[in-house]
């Protein structure tokens, strides 16, 4: 099976070569891969190129009996399409054998978002007599004021940040978009900026928000301050940085924003993205009628 992890390396060059891809869908596409390439090499199936629609829509079932969900099902199977349409436009294979494969009917879950009482309580739990807590705090209420991405958030340097003017320039996959900045985020970036991050820096270091030895920080490094000041603030929704993401917007469109708006501030490329937000809203204000109007 050696042979199908050239191909795939050869198909993550052209990826990387050809398209604007963020990294984690790269990793996305290559760990799917090579899942499959296991699969093949466990059920002794060693001529990749030759696969068929059947013993796909058997990896399928595999997959599916594992008890894998429908968001994972329907990526395994983008990757696959992709991959194998790469592998017949380089002439390696004369069909694509993944054109008869049916990707799971998605039901759009409602994202996970934190009350203002919640984002509160976040924002309270770290120490700002230390340099850790006054970098926590300017990195939570920068994300909350800004909606922007985890993997955005740590990109940030020194340079994309101007509190005097109130916003921050956001380099994203395919553009960089400005994002204006609210009073209390400025602050506490310019309190972690004049006495947390000169303590924790060490030579020349750009990024904005940096560890304790000096470096940048990681999305992992961050994933634990979000857990850490969670629990201690007793909040029970499964939080993670993105949950900050969702509520910066749900909390917007909840007060009326504008939906194009709040898209252009994500980065989002298609508005019907934003519309999720839009549609918790008037849920949101149907179970209210529904419990306080007297003809309801």
């Amino acid at each position: 099976m050696n042979e199908m992890i050239c191909y795939i390396n050869e198909y993550e060059t052209f990826l990387m070569t050809h398209k604007k891809l963020s990294n984690n869908t790269l990793l996305s596409y290559k760990r799917d891969l090579k899942y499959f390439s296991a699969y093949l090499e466990q059920n002794n199936q060693e001529k990749f190129l030759e696969i068929s629609s059947v013993d796909l829509m058997a990896y399928v079932i595999h997959l599916r009996k594992q008890g894998k969900a429908n968001a994972t099902l329907s990526r395994s199977i983008a990757s696959l399409r992709t991959f194998y349409s790469f592998l017949q436009q380089k002439g390696y294979i004369h069909a694509n054998p993944t054109l008869e494969l049916e990707a799971p009917k998605m039901t759009r879950q409602a994202p996970n978002v934190l009350t203002l009482t919640e984002i509160e309580s976040l924002l309270a739990r770290p120490d700002l007599r230390t340099a850790i807590g006054k970098r926590d705090k300017a990195m939570i209420e920068l994300l909350y004021a800004t909606g922007i991405r985890v993997s955005e958030l740590i990109s940030l340097s020194l340079a994309d940040v101007n509190t005097a003017m109130g916003y921050i320039k956001c380099k994203g996959t395919s553009k960089t978009r400005v994002i204006p900045l609210g009073t209390m985020a400025s602050k506490a970036i310019d309190f972690y900026l004049k006495d947390g991050r000169t303590e924790l820096i060490r030579g020349e270091e750009e990024a904005l928000f940096v560890n304790y030895y000096g470096k940048q920080l990681t999305r992992q490094g961050f994933w634990k301050v979000i857990k850490r000041y969670s629990e201690e603030a007793g909040i029970k929704k499964s939080i993670t940085p993105h949950t900050l993401r969702h509520s910066f917007a749900f909390h917007l469109v909840q007060n009326g924003a504008d939906l194009k708006a709040v898209q252009e501030m994500m980065g989002h490329s298609d508005v019907a993205t934003t519309q999720i937000y839009l549609e918790m809203t008037n849920s949101k204000l149907r179970d209210i009628y529904e419990k306080t109007h007297p003809r309801a």
